[in-house]
Parts: structure tokens; C-alpha cells; sequence
């Protein structure tokens, strides 16, 4: 292998040794957070509800780094009900979102989708109402889905990758499972899973209550694998690809062509293989040992 191709690769496993080791231990915990129905704007209805130019307050910083409460709070309204003082939540972002619980949308009289928050493309309509004038959003009501926040030394210590689901056990007095909650990985993260007040309710969850994964929900396929040891090794499909390797970094994933990826589940992933794999919009499945 050529020279600069090695050294590359050495310095994203340096990286991702020094963010296992910088990254603050959980002990296999993930503390919950309990999201309140709340609201994302964009800065074109800020000023639309606030006034022209108007720029929020922040009142105190959130878990997620620079991400904050606004003094500010806002109505929200729909054909049967309406809820007011609802927190607004900054900076301002590109598009504007309002999260709510299953509870909330019946007093609203509205039918919000589950989903992903920032995936708002056909969701439910909802009015917004400020001390300056009200915005009618055609799309951006969601109950947001469960859901993990961490960072890529998290998930590696974890074993689970961006986008992929898991089941979540919570104990206390009403031991809940829940499944299908959402990994999200991103270098400004910090470990922390968020439900809504209906899911905190079910499982008299409190604010900082810990829980544990207990199943990776992940698809896999059968491998076949070849005599000769190589990078690389193709299965049965020719769209997925097995790799055998302890290190998938940057420059390996490039010279996959494969839209699935499988790896052991000790493989280490480095920062940027995980940057390319959402880039190139591939699926990375972890195989059990």
C-alpha cells in the first residue's frame, strides 16, 4: 500500500483513539431526557412573529452543546384546541419545526406524523401565534421519535452507527421497553436519549433516569466468505460487501462499491468512514460474533 495511504489511515485511528479517551465513561447507562412539546424557527418566522430583525433570547443552555432555550415562547393552535407559552427553542435553523406529544396533538385537533426530527416533508400543518403577527406552517408538526444523541466515540464503544434503530430498556417502578429508537451520531453531541412527556409518563420516567440497549435491531445478511484473505470480501449479493478487517476507515470505505457494508461487530469505525457513509447514503451492518 502506498505510503500516504498508510499514514492516512494511522491518523484516523489516532483520532478515534483520542475521542475513546476523551469521550466521559457510561458504564453501558444513557441518561434520558424528557423533551416538552416545544418549537424550532426559522429566522424568517421569527421575525414574522417577533418583528423584523428580532433575534431570540437565550434564557438557559440545553444538554446538546449550543443549543438553548429562548426566553421566548409562542401559541400553538389547530382546528380544535389551541396550547399556549409553548418554549422556543434556538438558534433559529433553516426550516421551522414544531414538536408535540400524541396528548397534544388531540387538544390541537391535528394527526401529526411520527418522525425523525428535521424530516418535516408532508407532516401535519399548524399555526403559530407571537406578540407581532402568526405564521400558518403548511408542514412541520411532528411527535418526534425516540430517539439517542452521541458522539462517534460513543457509538463506537456502543457498537451501533448513525441512523440505526435499538430497544431500549428503562427499569424503576414501571419497567418499560422501547423500540425503534434512533441512533444519532455527530461530533457535536452528547449522550443523551430524548422521549416525549407521553413516553416519560408511561414509565414514570424522570429527567435523568438511565437506560441501557438491549437489542440492536439491525438486518443481516449471509456472509460467504473467501479461502483468501483480502480487504475486501463480497457475499452471495452483489450489492452487499463483508469486511474482515479491525479498522474501517475513510480510504477502505471509498474503494467499496457496495451500498451495504458489513463488519464484526470489534471492527473500529473512524469518524470520517462515518461522515462518507452518510455522504454516500450507505447502510453499515454490525454481524455478531
Amino acid at each position: 500500500m502506498q505510503e500516504h495511504l498508510v499514514q492516512k489511515i494511522v491518523e484516523e485511528v489516532l483520532q478515534q483513539v483520542l475521542k475513546n479517551q476523551s469521550a466521559p465513561p457510561h458504564n453501558g447507562k444513557i441518561p434520558i431526557g424528557v423533551s416538552a412539546r416545544h418549537v424550532h424557527l426559522a429566522q424568517a418566522e421569527v421575525e414574522q412573529l417577533f418583528g423584523k430583525g428580532y433575534e431570540l433570547t437565550p434564557k438557559f443552555e440545553l444538554s446538546q452543546p449550543g443549543q438553548f432555550a429562548a426566553e421566548e415562547t409562542v401559541v400553538i393552535a389547530g382546528p380544535k384546541g389551541s396550547i399556549e407559552r409553548v418554549r422556543i427553542l434556538g438558534p433559529a435553523r433553516s426550516l421551522s419545526q414544531v414538536e408535540v406529544s400524541w396528548t397534544d396533538a388531540m387538544k390541537l385537533g391535528l394527526k401529526p406524523p411520527l418522525r425523525i426530527s428535521g424530516d418535516i416533508q408532508g407532516s401535519s400543518p399548524v399555526t403559530l401565534i407571537g406578540p407581532k403577527g402568526s405564521v400558518v406552517l403548511q408542514e412541520g408538526l411532528i411527535i418526534a421519535q425516540a430517539h439517542i444523541h452521541m458522539s462517534p466515540a460513543d457509538s463506537t464503544s456502543f457498537n451501533v452507527v448513525d441512523g440505526q434503530s435499538v430497544q431500549i430498556k428503562v427499569a424503576g417502578v414501571r419497567p418499560l421497553i422501547l423500540s425503534n429508537v434512533v441512533i444519532r451520531v455527530s461530533e457535536r453531541y452528547r449522550l443523551e436519549m430524548h422521549i416525549d412527556t407521553d413516553e416519560a409518563n408511561a414509565g414514570l420516567i424522570q429527567q435523568g433516569t438511565l437506560a441501557e440497549i438491549v437489542h440492536h435491531q439491525v438486518h443481516e445478511q449471509p456472509i460467504a466468505v473467501n479461502a483468501q484473505p483480502s480487504v475486501v470480501q463480497q457475499v452471495e449479493q452483489p450489492s452487499v460487501y463483508y469486511y474482515d478487517k479491525k479498522l474501517l476507515s475513510q480510504l477502505d470505505l471509498l474503494a467499496i462499491e457496495a451500498q451495504e457494508i458489513v463488519v464484526p461487530k470489534k471492527t473500529i469505525v473512524t469518524a470520517l468512514a462515518y461522515d462518507k457513509l452518510r455522504e454516500l447514503n450507505k447502510t453499515l451492518t454490525v454481524r455478531s460474533e
